[in-house]
């Protein structure tokens, strides 16, 4: 979503005359688009708007910019601890940016964190960090409440955007030659729930958004994140199965794999259910890889508590997990819970983890050596070789004549945990 925000921000700069600079030193406006999901990126940002002051004292002239869930967050906090920061733009007015920046240079320092998002960021222009994929955006916000999250308090209540405009966006992306999209959401699986279809009571449904996306001429790979295991239904799995662009991987976020946890967390499943749902998917869809995410050291979290998501993350193999060591924030319930778990406790836990999940992956991995798998070409990855990308999300190192957006049929030839080696079979087809 930071990605998705950040093109859009680039865009608009762009539309009034600006273009990027790698060099802080040569630019006019510099903008940092912020995260709030752990206590690091506060520290990231403080530190870095620390490294631009001598910049600012010597060209008063630059405008910085802080924008994204941190702005939505810290709010003027961020001008208090940063005098020189012109501008400070919350989650829901990136509309607002171009005036802001206006304003800032002619009345002093500014700020926009209103609670509401009146113009989706999808409809804005976009600069592309690609020219095969791209990030398509059909709601923002969530409806959840888990213990351990500020994206309700940065992002709002969920909002779908409508049917009819993210189905505009992907036709006019197929247009210009982008053949993979991605479909963004805090829940997809709760898209449509606040819409209606137009001349019914109907609500549309994020299975038939999919089948519709499916039908767009020119998209061959289609990718959403991410879903709620709560929220997850049948039709879902069906489209996904039926639908030929829908690409074989999910990212299906576990968070803890003890119930007691899960419980604490405010996520309304639990292990077993979380396990049947990642059988039935697999049934459905053979061949299909999983990601999730796993949060470790939630408060109150015992090495009981620890060895059963051990146990779950054992049962559900996934391919790739998101290991994180729970980080309070502000505003959250568990932020404020009493019993937190020792660093060092967490880091032993954690490192328990990674080590079982690295297992996991390699063997997953290992099981691909030998097939003939098509890569969408991503550019220039390790060592100068190749990088691309398997329907099932797993990245292929490779050589050959190919350039960004090329499917290549790539032999897998070795397996690590976090990627695999393989060498060309055919030429290149070009996007």
């Amino acid at each position: 979503m930071n990605e998705h925000d950040s093109e859009r921000i680039a865009g608009l700069l762009e539309t009034d005359g600006y273009v990027s600079t790698d060099q802080a030193a040569d630019a006019e406006v510099v903008v940092f688009n912020t995260c709030a999901i752990r206590e690091n990126a506060d520290n990231r940002l403080y530190g870095s708007l620390g490294h631009l002051k001598p910049l600012k004292d010597r060209n008063p002239g630059l405008r910085i910019v802080v924008a994204g869930c941190l702005a939505q967050k810290d709010q003027g906090t961020i001008q208090e601890r940063a005098p020189w920061v012109d501008v400070v733009i919350g989650t829901h007015a990136l509309p607002s940016l171009l005036e802001l920046l206006r304003a800032a240079e002619r009345d002093g320092p500014q700020m926009d964190v209103r609670e509401y998002t009146e113009v989706f960021p999808s409809a804005l222009p976009a600069h592309r960090g690609s020219r095969h994929h791209a990030w398509v955006s059909v709601s923002t916000g969530c409806d959840n409440r888990c213990t351990f999250c500020i994206v309700p308090l940065v992002r709002g209540s969920q909002r779908s955007r409508p049917f009819g405009d993210v189905l505009a966006e992907v036709q006019g992306l197929a247009r210009q030659g982008m053949v993979e999209v991605t479909l963004l959401g805090q829940n997809v699986n709760t898209y449509g729930r606040d819409l209606t279809v137009p001349g019914s009571n109907r609500k549309p449904l994020f299975a038939e958004l999919l089948r519709a996306v499916n039908e767009v001429e020119g998209i061959r790979r289609i990718r959403f994140t991410s879903p709620h295991p709560h929220d997850f239904t049948p039709d879902v799995i069906d489209a996904m199965a039926e639908s030929e662009q829908v690409c074989e991987h999910i990212h299906f976020p576990l968070q803890s794999g003890s119930d007691r946890v899960l419980r604490a967390m405010q996520r309304s499943y639990r292990s077993e259910r979380y396990l049947s749902w990642v059988a039935r998917i697999r049934e459905s869809i053979p061949g299909i890889a999983f990601s999730t995410d796993v949060i470790v050291g939630f408060p109150g979290e015992t090495e009981e508590d620890f060895r059963e998501t051990l146990r779950v993350v054992e049962a559900a193999r996934f391919d790739q997990a998101y290991t994180f060591q729970y980080s309070p924030r502000p505003g959250t319930p568990a932020g404020s819970h009493p019993d937190q778990v020792p660093k060092d406790v967490v880091q032993e836990r954690f490192d328990r983890l990674v080590a079982l999940q690295q297992r996991i992956s390699l063997e997953r991995n290992a099981a691909v050596v030998g097939e003939t798998v098509e890569v969408l070409v991503e550019g220039e990855g390790r060592k100068g070789r190749l990088q691309g990308r398997t329907r099932t999300n797993k990245v292929v190192h490779f050589d050959g004549a190919f350039t960004e957006g090329d499917f290549a049929d790539v032999r897998v030839t070795q397996a690590h945990p976090h990627h695999l080696d393989g060498e060309p079979v055919l030429a290149a087809v070009p996007a």
